[in-house]
Order: structure tokens, then sequence, then C-alpha cells
């Protein structure tokens, strides 16, 4: 409460001075201090507002940009940890079974996992020239900004729709609560399950808010139980493979394609749970404003973690193929993990190992909401966004609390309203499908400087993805695109009481949003109200710089 409160005071006293600033704007304009054609408008700097576009009401004066170099906390062993913690939360502990049912056959699964793995690296490959070409915090916004400018900030707007309407942390929140009710022998029911996962959502927005540096170090801790625990994972599966189980040693690779299907609808779902698994190979891209030597970090760090958790993956999957039976990996759901254990080490491992995947899960919290904030704040700083001063400000304990606040509002609504049974499918799929369409306009973007280097002269990135890498990642996200709209055969629904497309319009329906935003904002209510909208930069007192649009009377904007 204390905290909501002093958000509001924050709030109400900015409101307050934006108020203030803009009824002495009205009064210079009176006293022909400011003429009343915009054009004639002169920033701080004595620069003349130039029109950005043809189509919207939007004018640039004095931008700049400025961020605090005491900021700058992470170095390669964090930014190594921050992607690892983001990419390894709940997936590879959970996705497996549905992966082995979508796809029909011990082969295709693990055959899925190799594409995915391949997709991944592709992606990889394009974030890291992005992000040492433009290496700032915001990612995929900024990328989205460079190449498709016209309409200015239509992109920005859907692509702020997108990332301030979904709640990505709330997926591994569900599945933290389901682990944790598994380890104390609890039935797992629709709200004791996502009490417990609202109870770690709101424990990971605390920490991050509250406490910043005791954040990153508890994500640095938990990404380290992770790879140990994977690692233990991997090379258990070689003792299972020898037949050291405390079951009937299952032989899952003998006829490894046996029942393998073949709709399209089955492989792209299978593939939408592989690649859930590899989100958060551009984690690292959100928060290079805040990072040491951020080139050479993204290049070191980026390529690190997600080899090591595609190779890692792919010993996992053969563990739990060595040790579970097809059977019971089907029946299993998203505890695929504490069954393995139990095969092996016996009941009370399995209970064990439930923590453990528990914590993982947290740590996947913790690392999302820690990026997912900062892309809150950084479409505060471009002032596309409601209330953009609130959102951008890194008040009141020196972190993006706003920020971080509006994701765990959001993931904590989407947290609480899927039906039970189809709710962590939902979920992953309302994550991935849109971060498909996002990932067609990066790749396909990067195609386009390729192709018009001489649209793009300051283009001069560290790292190379190549036009082949570029056009498969983008071939790829296509795919994931379109494929979903083909109704799955009988028995193939991914969901058990929700149609099969509901995540596709969910996720057109949220950039939608984005482009009626932009159009009532930026379009309509300035012809309607005869001004037009000068974006400047202003500096904070936290040394961070973030725009500001002031509405200025339009007698005639002829550039």
């Amino acid at each position: 409460m204390i905290y909501i409160y002093r958000v509001l005071e924050y709030y109400l006293s900015r409101y307050i001075k934006i108020y203030d600033d803009i009824s002495q704007i009205y009064s210079e304009v009176e006293t022909n201090k400011i003429p009343l054609n915009v054009v004639s408008y002169t920033t701080p700097t004595g620069d003349i507002p130039q029109r950005v576009d043809g189509v919207s009401g939007l004018y640039e004066g004095n931008v700049f940009e400025a961020s605090p170099d005491n900021r700058r906390q992470i170095g390669v062993f964090s930014a190594t940890l921050l992607i690892f913690n983001r990419v390894i939360g709940t997936g590879i502990f959970a996705t497996p079974g549905t992966i082995l049912q979508l796809s029909g056959s011990v082969g295709l699964s693990l055959f899925m996992w190799v594409i995915g793995t391949l997709i991944a690296m592709a992606g990889t490959a394009v974030y890291l020239e992005w992000g040492t070409a433009i290496p700032k915090n915001g990612g995929e916004k900024n990328y989205l900004e460079y190449v498709y400018q016209k309409p200015k900030f239509l992109a920005t707007a859907m692509y702020a729709a997108y990332a301030f309407l979904l709640g990505w942390a709330a997926s591994n929140s569900v599945v933290f609560g389901q682990y944790i009710l598994n380890a104390a022998d609890v039935e797992v029911g629709r709200w004791n399950q996502r009490g417990i996962g609202l109870a770690c959502l709101s424990t990971a927005f605390l920490i991050h808010a509250i406490a910043l540096k005791w954040g990153l170090r508890l994500v640095n801790l938990l990404g380290i139980v992770k790879l140990v625990i994977i690692v233990f994972i991997a090379i258990t599966g070689w003792a299972a493979l020898a037949g050291h189980t405390k079951i009937e040693t299952p032989h899952n690779f003998h006829n490894a394609f046996e029942g393998t299907k073949g709709s399209g609808y089955s492989i792209v779902m299978a593939l939408y749970n592989v690649i859930w698994s590899f989100i958060g190979y551009s984690n690292a891209n959100y928060v290079l404003s805040e990072t040491k030597n951020p080139i050479r970090t993204l290049k070191i760090a980026a390529p690190v973690a997600i080899g090591s958790v595609g190779v890692l993956y792919m010993l996992v999957n053969i563990a739990y193929f060595a040790a579970v039976p097809k059977e019971q990996m089907l029946e299993s759901g998203t505890v695929v993990a504490a069954a393995f254990f139990g095969n092996v080490f016996g009941k009370q491992a399995e209970k064990v190992m439930s923590v453990f995947v528990a914590l993982s899960a947290f740590g996947n919290v913790l690392s999302v909401l820690f990026s997912q904030g900062r892309i809150v704040q950084e479409l505060g700083r471009e002032g596309v966004l409601p209330f953009s001063s609130l959102f951008a400000s890194n008040w009141p304990f020196n972190s993006p609390a706003a920020g971080l606040f509006e994701h765990y509002i959001v993931s904590a609504i989407i947290l609480l309203a899927p039906p039970p049974g189809d709710a962590y499918n939902f979920l992953l799929n309302l994550i991935s499908y849109p971060l498909s369409i996002i990932n067609v306009f990066v790749s396909g973007g990067l195609i386009y400087v390729y192709l018009n280097k001489t649209r793009f002269p300051d283009w001069n990135p560290k790292i190379r993805a190549t036009l082949p890498v570029t056009g498969f990642f983008l071939l790829s996200n296509i795919y994931l695109v379109v494929t979903p709209y083909i109704p799955p055969d009988a028995g193939q629904n991914v969901y058990k009481s929700l149609p099969y497309y509901l995540h596709c319009v969910v996720a057109l329906g949220l950039f939608a949003m984005g482009a009626i935003y932009y159009t009532v904002w930026a379009v309509l209510m300035p012809r309607l109200g005869g001004y037009v909208l000068v974006k400047e930069s202003v500096m904070g007192s936290d040394g961070w710089s973030r725009s500001v649009f002031t509405k200025v009377p339009k007698a005639s904007a002829d550039n």
C-alpha cells in the first residue's frame, strides 16, 4: 500500500508539472513568444522541428539520448546468466511430454529439438547483429524503429501493445505453483496452484523493484543452480542408458519413429513448445544501456549461453527417454523431470527434483521481470505510452519500478484468468506466437538493410548474421506464423476446451490495439484538435534522457 501511495503521489506531481509546462507553452503562444506557425517554433537549442512523415501530426525537435555510466553493472558473467536464466525456465522440465504427444514418436520429438536449436542459433545471430549495431536498452523496439520509419512510431505503438499487454512472467509462475505442490505431495487445484504462482510473481517484483543489485545477484545464483541441475540430469541419463533405474528399463529408442504424426498443426505446435524453451536468446539486448562494454559483452555472452543450452537440451531429452517410458511421459504432463528422478532415484528424489524445478521457474520469473520492466521503461522514455513520464522514471528505488509494476499486474491477471487444464499451454502459445510475428519483421528488416545499404550508411555492426542465416530465421518464423491457422486433425488440438486458433486471434488483437492507439493519438487527435506533437528530449534527475511530446497549435505546418 505504501508503494502504491508513493506511485500515485509521484504521478500526481508529474501531472501537475506537465500541466504547468503545457500552460506555459500556450501562454507563450498567446503573447507571440511562439508564433502560431509551428514551423517557426524553435526548441531550446534553436532547432526548427521537422515533420517526420506525411501521415501523422508528429514533429521532431531537439532529440538526444543519455544514460548514466554508474548504471552499467552487467558484465559478461551476469549477461551470460541473464540469458541462461531466461532461456532455462520450466520449458525443458515441462514441455517434453507435450512435444512427444504432438509429434507422436521419440524420433520426431528429438528432431523437433534439433530444428528448434537451429532456429534459436539463427535468432541469436540476428539479434547479435542488431545488438552490436544499436547497443542500448529496448531490444526489438529499437530495431523496428530503425527500419520501419514511416509512419513514424506506428511500429513502436504496435510493439508497445505487445510488450505492455502480455504477461510473460505468468506461465512459469503457474509451473512454480505446480512443482511446489508436487513436492509437498498436495493435490494440484486451480486456485492453490495459482495462489502459489502469484506469491512467486509478487516476490520477484518486490526484489527487483526495491533491491536492484540483490535481484541481479539472485538471478546469477539461480542461473548457476539451473546449470548444475541440467548437467546432473544429462550425466544421470548416461547411467539410465546403462540400465541403472528403479523401474524396468524402457526401450524408447527402438523403432524411434513409430507413431509419428505428420500434420502441419502438430509439427508447428511441437516447435512452439521447443522454441518456448529457447525464448530468451535476446534477453541481454534489452539491457545494453546497463551493460559494461556492451558490444564485447554481448558478443561473448549470447553465443556461450545459447550454444551450451542447445547441447544440454539434447542430452537432457535423451536422459528423459532413457528413464521414462513413453506412456508415462505422455501421462506426466508438465512434471516430466520429476518423473525422471523418481524412476532413477526413487519417490523422495522426485520430490527433491520438484523443488529444484520450482527454483528454476522462480529464476526465470526473476529474469523475465528484469528485462520486461526495462522494455516498458524504454517505451516510456520514447513517450509513446500513456503516462510516459511515470514509466520512464527510476523513482522511488532507483529502479524501473513503474515498468516492473505494470508487468506484474498484467502477468497476475493472465496468471489467474485462463481455465484449468489449458492455462500453461495457452500462456506458452500466447507468448510464442506474437514473438514469431515480431521475429518476422526483425529478420525481414535486417534483410532490407542488407539489400539497401545506401539507405542505411551508418549501419556498422560488429557481428554479421549473414543473409543465408537471416533468411533461414525469417522463413522459419513465417512458417510458425502461418501454419497454426490450419485446423488440427481429430484429437490433436493442444487445448482441452479452447479453440485451436485462440492464441493467434488474441495476439493479432494486441497488435491491432497498438495500431488503433497510434491512429487516434498521432493522426486523428492532432487533426481534430488543430495541433501538432513536437517530440523533444529532456534530461531527468536520474541522468537518463526521455522524450516528451508537446502539443503546439498549428496554423500551418508546411515543411
